[in-house]
């Protein structure tokens, strides 16, 4: 610690005034994510403005051996942007110019500090839309969900991040910074060193501008909400949506202990008069109203459902998407939770789902599970709330014995320990469990041979 406080003295010189802060409202605000396990314990808080800002930080770091935690909106759940053994914190937070819009070229250049919410809007004027899409968007920011390769409510009808960029910008850990790909759709020159980065949670470089691909807004969406009995419920309507006279933009779901503390949080009524275990947020594009109507009380009328409404007019359909997207918050707000972001093949849900109660049963008597996700791309939200009468290091104790378990379960069935928000720190121990021992020597060899001297997100991944 004392060697990175002698650097950042020895170095203030070298940017401007405002480049570095050592407040300690900065240190703890800076030094965390969503994650609330780790303590932050950041020396300081790095600002740049730009990429030749970053780049000459970097090389200085690699040079005196300087560990750097890159970080941008900080809403990830794995510990992939905590600062917890007196690293220095390299916030994207003041790069956020964001380019004109290549209308013709459906594409945009922007900062990594851009928000998500903030690239939605400045692109939505042309009639388009970067669809990488999720309850943080208002302040998560593109760097991040490209770093994380971050999914979202829409992964079912777009795909995942990596799927909507052109180019990159990287700057290595001795400060060389790489122009990869550009605003090219086609690029067939060797090894796609863009795909390199993104997912791999800055251990290798530091994403500092990206050319996102944009697609047309959709013209006609319907937001509708259903009750069902249970998870193999939702599985079943799923099947059943997807043989529906529409597209699929988003299938969500969520429990009634979800729902619950939404409503306490948020001071929200439940649209349905009559509560239910499990509930679905559909929505789809291009649906002709008659067909729509008939497939809906086809599920009534086939007991595929329980109950259900669908929004009349934009505003009713932000308050059912409230519903969803206000759920993570609400459960931090409401209580400790322990989460586990798992990813399943989608054909082999209901089989895992059937098993899953078996580890809640034996693992976690007595304790509430708050289940939600994004169940048309195989990704569940667990969240196990910490009881009141056990402290959290007893209740870390048993979460991590758990974990084990559940892990071992994804592992049969082909899935995945983190579906959206990377391994970080949390997960570090446990990635064996979807990656082979070759695929690990693999990242080890990458980490080795870009980042030498092991100064960027050490102990993260790998």
């Amino acid at each position: 610690m004392n060697n990175v406080t002698t650097f950042v003295s020895n170095i203030r010189n070298d940017f401007s005034p405002d480049f570095f802060s050592t407040d300690p409202g900065d240190l703890s605000e800076y030094g965390r994510d969503w994650t609330k396990v780790y303590t932050p314990n950041p020396i300081a808080i790095a600002f740049p403005r730009t990429t030749e800002e970053v780049s000459k930080l970097l090389a200085l770091c690699d040079r005196d051996r300087i560990a750097i935690v890159p970080s941008g909106g900080r809403t990830g759940l794995a510990g992939g942007a905590v600062a917890k053994d007196g690293e220095l914190v390299l916030s994207l937070s003041r790069m956020r110019r964001m380019d004109p819009v290549d209308v013709l070229g459906s594409s945009v250049r922007v900062q990594a500090g851009a928000i998500t919410a903030a690239v939605h809007d400045h692109v939505a004027a042309f009639g388009l839309t970067w669809p990488v899409d999720f309850a943080s968007k208002g302040s998560s920011h593109v760097g991040g969900n490209l770093a994380t390769n971050a999914g979202g409510v829409k992964v079912i009808r777009y795909g995942l991040a990596r799927q909507w960029v052109l180019g990159l910008q990287v700057v290595l850990a001795n400060g060389a910074v790489l122009e990869l790909g550009g605003a090219l759709e086609k690029n067939n020159t060797g090894i796609d060193l863009r795909q390199l980065f993104i997912g791999s949670e800055g251990i290798l470089g530091v994403i500092t501008e990206a050319t996102l691909k944009l697609v047309r807004l959709p013209e006609k969406l319907d937001v509708l909400l259903f009750a069902v009995a249970d998870l193999p419920g939702v599985v079943r309507l799923f099947r059943d949506a997807k043989k529906g006279p529409f597209t699929i933009s988003a299938f969500e779901f969520f429990t009634d202990r979800c729902l619950d503390r939404l409503i306490r949080h948020r001071k929200l009524r439940s649209p349905f008069s009559e509560a239910t275990s499990h509930y679905v947020l559909l929505e789809v594009e291009a649906a002709s109203p008659d067909a729509l109507e008939a497939w809906t009380v086809s599920l009534f009328e086939r007991g595929i459902v329980q109950n259900g409404t669908m929004a009349q007019h934009a505003d009713q359909a932000r308050e059912l998407w409230t519903l969803r997207e206000g759920i993570s918050e609400s459960l931090s707000a409401t209580g400790f939770p322990h989460k586990n972001d798992i990813a399943l093949p989608v054909a082999n849900l209901e089989a895992f789902c059937n098993e899953l109660d078996s580890i809640f049963q034996s693992c976690y008597p007595s304790v509430e599970i708050c289940l939600f996700g994004h169940i048309g791309d195989g990704n569940l939200h667990v969240n196990v709330m910490k009881p009141d009468s056990l402290s959290k290091e007893e209740f870390f104790t048993q979460t991590k014995s758990a974990d084990r378990d559940l892990f071992a379960l994804v592992k049969k069935h082909g899935g995945s320990i983190s579906a959206e928000h990377g391994i970080g720190l949390l997960k570090r121990d446990y990635l064996s469990y979807s990656r082979s021992p070759e695929e690990i020597d693999v990242m080890r060899t990458l980490k080795r041979a870009l980042d030498p001297h092991l100064i960027l997100n050490p102990g993260k991944v790998i």
